[in-house]
């Protein structure tokens, strides 16, 4: 069941924002598929050992890449070792950054947090501001006026999606929001969800960041090389394709203002490569549905799930066989989107 909220208003301060909570789509209470909870609670079990693999092997991939880059720097051998460094810095880092965000990935706290700073500066995602973003963005999946990352709002921007495979767009908006918070001061629709008491560590950790690009800025013009800037600053952009490659995957041309992640998310088998890169977010329609299971757990809830969920698709080629279409069909007629087939025996949405 969708609800109309009015025209296409996605701004967290403007008139869909009210309405949505008017309808009763805020805050709202959620469908989920049958699960017991002796399972869902072992499916809940975090561990270190998965995500420390799985880190050390990110960490090792970046080292080589980035040695070989810096090895073969000024020949053309340079150009696969950054376009590896690149994904792994500009796009790997979204993952980590999400699991660790929702401390997930680890049991271990600390090293959640650890991992979160870090690839919220390699993925441009402000560590304090995005986590209540993100926060606000699984109490209001997709619901008009009250979800801050919808990626592909009515009608889409097909110019701006193309611009966001290189961070184009979001890149310099990101930079613009440092520079203000380093100035002690939010944007309006942040100030709808970051709290007062996390206000400060907002414009610490901006600060922060300020210092690490001009240092880095300086080190390129002391050394007069862009080298510099090719391990910490650009890969954020010439790395960030794939992780638009999967994101786009997630939501994109579904239905908007329904409380049920069935019709509103998706679930994608990949290869291992993909899954290692993406950590296992392709079952987003399943992480959706029970954020607090860990990434490596993900699969076996799956498993668990399928019987009450939408057909999976299988692999990018099918899912962009119906992303594309479909955003070109938004293009035209803002209010078409695709309509998710619930399996025969799946338990409709209440209401």
């Amino acid at each position: 069941m969708s609800v109309e909220i009015s025209s296409y208003d996605y701004s967290l301060v403007g008139k869909n924002s009210k309405l949505a909570e008017e309808k009763g789509l805020a805050s709202a209470e959620w469908y989920s598929s049958p699960i017991s909870r002796k399972r869902l609670k072992e499916l809940m079990q975090r561990r270190d050992g998965p995500a420390i693999r799985d880190t050390l092997i990110w960490f090792a991939l970046l080292s080589l890449s980035g040695f070989l880059g810096y090895h073969y720097w000024g020949t053309w051998w340079c150009v696969p070792a950054f376009f590896v460094y690149g994904v792994l810095y500009g796009s790997a880092s979204d993952s980590r950054w999400h699991e660790c965000g929702h401390r997930t990935a680890f049991k271990t706290v600390w090293m959640n947090d650890v991992i979160y700073e870090m690839a919220s500066f390699m993925v441009l995602r402000e560590s304090t501001s995005w986590r209540w973003s993100h926060t606000r963005h699984h109490t209001d999946t997709i619901i008009v006026g009250r979800d801050p990352e919808i990626a592909v709002p009515r009608p889409p921007d097909l110019v701006g999606i193309a611009m966001a495979f290189f961070s184009l767009k979001s890149g310099p908006k990101e930079f613009h929001r440092v520079f203000l918070h380093c100035r002690g001061r939010l944007t309006d629709e942040e100030a709808t969800y970051v709290p007062d008491s996390e206000r400060p560590r907002v414009y610490r950790v901006a600060r922060i960041w300020a210092l690490i690009y001009l240092v880095t800025i300086g080190l390129a013009i002391y050394t007069r090389s862009i080298l510099p800037l090719m391990f910490i600053g650009l890969p954020s952009f010439y790395g960030a394709w794939l992780l638009v490659v999967f994101g786009l995957t997630q939501h994109a041309g579904l239905a908007e203002n329904v409380l049920d992640h069935r019709l509103n998310c998706r679930t994608v088998y990949m290869n291992p490569v993909f899954r290692f890169v993406y950590w296992n977010m392709n079952y987003h329609l399943e992480h959706h549905m029970f954020p607090m299971v860990p990434y490596h757990n993900l699969p076996a809830l799956h498993a668990e799930l399928k019987a009450d969920l939408p057909k999976p698709y299988n692999g990018l080629w099918e899912t962009y066989r119906e992303i594309i279409p479909a955003l070109w069909q938004q293009s035209k007629d803002p209010t078409y989107f695709v309509q998710r087939q619930l399996p025969p025996g799946a338990k409709p949405l209440p209401g």
